[in-house]
């Protein structure tokens, strides 16, 4: 199994910001299953938030890196970071920051991965969950593109191409191992960012690179890298790939074939939005046919007693469908001479169009859906063969640890049982 896994100690970071130049520091701590990579600012009065894609800051203040949070409360460039805890294998960690960006280090994730590895990352007891890609998405913006195929696992293909001598046209392609001995392989986390010599004081003029020098930016000018050199072959193109890692890492652990040309931050970040309304997207018109159903439900032959979902509103409603026929397994025993379907198996098939309900909501995915209770279970009238089941269910309460939901089942307009169930969401 492939499993969660966080970090053994804790890490501490201090460095300068890359575009604010403010001094700052970084404590990255273990979290248990399931909590993803949390961030907090600690130099203010802030709550904690998610890395994710909906967190993420899409305003021109931030051009050139990543930004997540509130427009009150965020925390900048945390794409290199968030691409060392990929890369590093880390699944849940909670980053407090003491400033309002992650300090730049040396330009590249290393220091940041080293520090994970030094500090130890150690297994879980639960299985990663990967954000799969269905079919082909594209995002297109001029001359720039960035691709997503569907994949067994996360690869990269990146071409780069400037009109600067020293830069030119470079390519690099790698499947992106995760963990301390499979992603030294290809040592993506070493390659640095990199500006034009020519675009620098406009850059300041903008705002940005306040915190950067020869040191931790490739000033590249018509003829050379300025006052520093290239650390690998291919490092242009390669500090693009650590980019697109570490902001892909803000929709989870990806399996895809990512095609990109010229991309950057902005057609990433567009890409993620257009992942995530994919993984929100369960068969044409809220149908869910039984493959459907399978991704969401675990369960299998013959406790699998739901048909079809024909119609859902993830989190609020859904009725599901289930045709009973004389060759139920359960008709064997229950009243064989007058097959009558047993009522605990009718409360079961509402409790799995109820989980459907909920477990196809982002902050349920993946988890499971245990009973916690039954309440005001009412039996009104026989399922024999050749009935077909339709139930409705509504969400009364929905909260991150429990749900509770009224379930109703009925034959053509007869009503034939109900109930109100209660569920714990377990990782």
């Amino acid at each position: 199994m492939d499993k969660q896994s966080t970090l053994k100690s804790k890490v501490c970071f201090e460095g300068i910001g890359l575009h604010s130049g403010s001094s700052v520091k970084v404590e990255v701590s273990p979290l248990p299953v399931g909590c993803g990579i949390i961030f907090e600012r600690k130099d203010i009065t802030s709550e904690p938030f998610k890395a994710c894609v909906n967190a993420v800051l899409k305003s021109e203040k931030f051009l050139r890196r990543t930004c997540i949070g509130t427009e009150a409360v965020y925390i900048q460039t945390v794409e290199h970071l968030m691409a060392a805890l990929y890369l590093a294998g880390i699944d849940n960690a909670k980053v407090d920051v003491w400033g309002e960006e992650i300090p730049g280090m040396d330009g590249s994730a290393k220091e940041f991965f080293d520090g994970f590895n030094k500090a130890g990352v150690i297994d879980q007891e639960a299985p990663r969950k990967y954000i799969c890609i269905k079919e082909p998405l594209s995002v297109e913006m001029g001359s720039r593109s960035i691709t997503a195929l569907p994949a067994d696992e996360l690869k990269i293909s990146y071409t780069l191409q400037y009109d600067n001598p020293v830069i030119g046209t470079s390519y690099f392609a790698s499947t992106i191992g995760r963990g301390q001995e499979k992603a030294a392989l290809e040592k993506i986390y070493e390659a640095r960012t990199f500006c034009l010599a020519d675009e620098a004081k406009n850059l300041l003029g903008l705002g940005m690179g306040k915190g950067s020098n020869y040191t931790n930016t490739l000033v590249v000018s018509q003829s050379e890298v300025v006052k520093n050199k290239l650390r690998c072959q291919n490092e242009f193109a390669k500090h693009k790939v650590l980019d697109l890692i570490g902001d892909l890492y803000l929709a989870g652990p990806v399996k895809a074939s990512i095609i990109a040309v010229k991309s950057g931050h902005t057609a990433t970040i567009q890409l993620l939005g257009n992942i995530m309304d994919q993984q929100n997207t369960i068969g044409e018109g809220g149908v869910l046919e039984i493959v459907d159903i399978m991704k969401i439900l675990p369960h299998r032959y013959p406790f699998l007693l739901v048909d079809r979902i024909i119609h859902l509103e993830k989190g609020k409603k859904a009725v599901g469908i289930k045709s009973v026929t004389m060759n139920e397994h359960f008709f064997q025993g229950h009243f064989p001479g007058r097959p009558v379907m047993p009522g605990v198996l009718i409360v079961e098939a509402m409790a799995q169009v109820a989980g459907v309900t909920m477990l196809s909501c982002d902050e349920h995915r993946g988890k499971l859906a245990f009973f916690m209770a039954i309440n005001n279970a009412k039996f009104r009238k026989p399922v024999v063969p050749g009935d077909q089941l339709r139930f409705e269910i509504e969400v009364i309460k929905a909260r991150s640890k429990t749900g509770i939901v009224a379930a109703k089942a009925f034959v053509a307009d007869g009503l034939v049982a109900e109930s109100e169930l209660m569920f714990a969401f377990v990782d």
